[in-house]
């Protein structure tokens, strides 16, 4: 997929954590020096996108290989050059894009800790890792709903040593076991949002209410959403053209081919349509987020856009 040097390259570079987070701290010091009033802060946000670039370059192997995921891999491609014609248009004077730099900032520092903040012990009390905490709820309320559906697979201990994972029992005697992991939590979604809703100039209030509309919402459809896949492939009910759905994600396993079409081709393709949905919801009540929407598709197209008037938004939320 690259060329040699690239690999080359690549293995230079931290850890992808480490990494992530070289980045949030970056782009929050130029957040700060920019509200100052220091043209560093401007050069140093430019960089910093084309460091965020690099990073989503590290990524495409893992989500091609690793995660076997089409949708992601390709996001994280396109992200590549776009994070780098960010920095161009920062430096060459689109001041509107700090906004966008902030927005990034924060959703960094609402997802990383999930990801990396270890278990712990204060004064005796042993203090779990958040990413276990929220894995283990987004398990329990999904296995809720697959009790209310009428199935009963057995919740076991998952990949991670959590109490996260639902093993299923096929008639042919073979187990599945689906396991819940950060991933599945909607955690990414959540960060997305509320770093957009945080970074906008607005009143308090409007951010309130656009939080209010938007993370319930993307949880309920997590929820939907591991429900669906764990039930599907766990009865393999979508066991359709294994041959051609294994050499299509380079799987070897035909146990992983409803797993693969139910969460890596249609639950990733309708989490595409479901964000486009709600950020719309959330733009009509704060539209002041429509500012970051447009230098995003300013960013994909190299066009101008009103978003206020082609989508009919309101100037004021609807329910003032």
């Amino acid at each position: 997929m690259f060329g040699s040097g690239v690999p080359a390259i690549l293995s230079t570079l931290p850890d992808t954590f480490t990494f992530a987070w070289v980045v949030a701290i970056l782009f929050g010091i130029a957040w700060v020096l920019d509200a100052r009033g220091l043209a560093l802060g401007r050069s140093l946000a430019a960089g910093t996108w084309g460091l965020f670039g690099l990073f989503w370059l590290t990524m495409v192997p893992y989500f091609a290989f690793e995660h076997q995921s089409y949708v992601e891999s390709i996001l994280a491609l396109v992200g590549v050059p776009a994070c780098a014609y960010v920095g161009y248009l920062l430096y060459d004077g689109r001041a509107s894009l700090f906004t966008l730099t902030r927005a990034v900032a924060i959703m960094l520092f609402i997802y990383l800790p999930f990801e990396t903040i270890p278990a712990f012990t204060v004064a005796g009390m042993a203090i779990p890792e958040p990413r276990r905490v929220l894995i283990e709820i987004v398990a329990t309320h999904t296995g809720a709903m697959i009790d209310l559906l009428g199935y009963a697979p057995e919740r076991v201990t998952s990949s991670e040593g959590f109490d996260a994972a639902f093993r299923w029992t096929l008639a042919s005697g073979e187990t599945i076991r689906i396991n819940v992991v950060l991933a599945c939590t909607g955690l990414g979604s959540m960060a997305i949002f509320g770093g957009l809703v945080a970074a906008v100039d607005g009143p308090l209030n409007r951010k309130v209410r656009a939080l209010a509309v938007s993370i319930p919402l993307i949880y309920v459809l997590n929820i939907l959403r591991t429900t669906f896949i764990t039930v599907v492939a766990g009865n393999q009910y979508m066991h359709w053209q294994p041959d051609l759905v294994l050499l299509m994600f380079g799987a070897t396993n035909p146990l992983r081919v409803s797993f693969l079409i139910s969460d890596r081709i249609i639950s990733q393709l309708l989490a595409v349509v479901a964000l486009i949905g709600i950020t719309y919801l959330v733009a009509r009540q704060l539209p002041e987020l429509v500012v970051v929407l447009e230098d995003v598709l300013y960013v994909l197209t190299g066009e101008e856009h009103d978003l206020t008037e082609s989508l009919d938004l309101p100037r004021e939320p609807t329910n003032t």
